[in-house]
């Protein structure tokens, strides 16, 4: 256990070297300037400026800046906000975007495994495919269109909730829903096959030879064995709820971290994307890390030690 740890650990330290490496060469290479008013600015302005965020000095000289801060946390300052840590900009918008994205994995989860499950039992009825046709629309609708028909028909039309804004939980219930549904239908999908599947294996007519009723058989052996699909999905679909739900903060009005993000796009804030770049990659490495680790302990079938080879 400790070798495959120590060897995954290896692994995300060489991945995480990879993305700082590419995404930084990549900024350096993005069209414009970081500066609102260049056009304005004269000769003399502009060298203070690169002076101050050290842009006079080698590309290879600020990459190895840049990578020495980010071992140590420091993601340096934001163009966007005058004398601003990247991370004190992040980290309260990053607390915001892992609420919300929280909130509508849970839902999402839970009413998939719900459909899923129900999908599975009632195969080839009317549940089977209401549940189906549900996790399509789930998948086909943008979130983004759901949002914008949540906003008008729930909060506009029946008064039922805030059109935007953050402050309060009844703030976040239609940006939650609006999230939800991807994860939701995922969810349904990836239940629904993998117990349709596992009803059909030796095990479960050796429970119901014994005596078991279907939902014992269900709840003991099926559910178990198809819930290890959905901790693959989980794991990489958490973080990106997390750290990508950068329409969905904007429609609403959210100031989170994929908020900050658009902004620092349009206006070329480097170390901003490059700080968030690097979150959302060592959330998706560390979620990685888990989710392999829990394997073993939702199915006692799967050892680690198999996967070091």
């Amino acid at each position: 256990m400790s070798k495959y740890i120590l060897k995954r650990v290896f692994y995300m330290i060489l991945t995480l070297f990879i993305v700082a490496t590419a995404t930084f060469f990549l900024m350096k290479a993005m069209p414009g300037s970081p500066y609102a008013n260049e056009a304005k600015m004269t000769p003399t302005q502009i060298k203070i400026m690169n002076e101050q965020y050290g842009l006079n000095k080698p590309i290879f000289v600020q990459y190895l800046i840049y990578l020495g801060g980010m071992f140590k946390g420091d993601f340096g300052t934001s163009f966007q906000y005058a004398n601003q840590s990247v991370t004190s900009l992040i980290l309260p918008r990053l607390a915001v975007s892992m609420q919300l994205g929280l909130q509508a994995m849970v839902v999402g989860v839970v009413f998939g495994v719900l459909l899923g499950t129900l999908a599975a039992v009632k195969q080839g009825t009317w549940v089977d495919s209401t549940s189906t046709v549900l996790a399509i629309i789930g998948r086909s609708v943008p979130n983004f269109v759901l949002a914008v028909i949540l906003q008008y028909y729930i909060a506009l039309k029946l008064g039922w909730f805030s059109i935007a804004g953050w402050g309060s939980f009844s703030q976040s219930v239609l940006p939650t829903i609006a999230l939800a549904v991807a994860p939701m239908a995922e969810t349904e999908r990836f239940v629904r096959t993998s117990m349709v599947d596992n009803m059909n294996q030796d095990y479960v007519e050796l429970g119901r030879a014994k005596g078991l009723s279907k939902m014992e058989v269900v709840r003991g052996h099926v559910m178990r064995n198809s819930m290890i699909p959905i901790v693959t999905l989980l794991g990489p679909y958490t973080v990106a709820l997390m750290t990508g739900s950068m329409v969905i903060e904007n429609i609403f009005n959210i100031p989170g971290i994929g908020e900050q993000f658009v902004k620092s796009i349009l206006t070329n804030d480097y170390p901003t994307i490059m700080g968030v770049t690097m979150i959302y990659s060592i959330g998706l490495v560390v979620v990685l890390l888990i989710t392999d680790i829990i394997y073993g302990l939702i199915d006692p079938r799967i050892r680690l030690q198999g996967k070091e080879g």
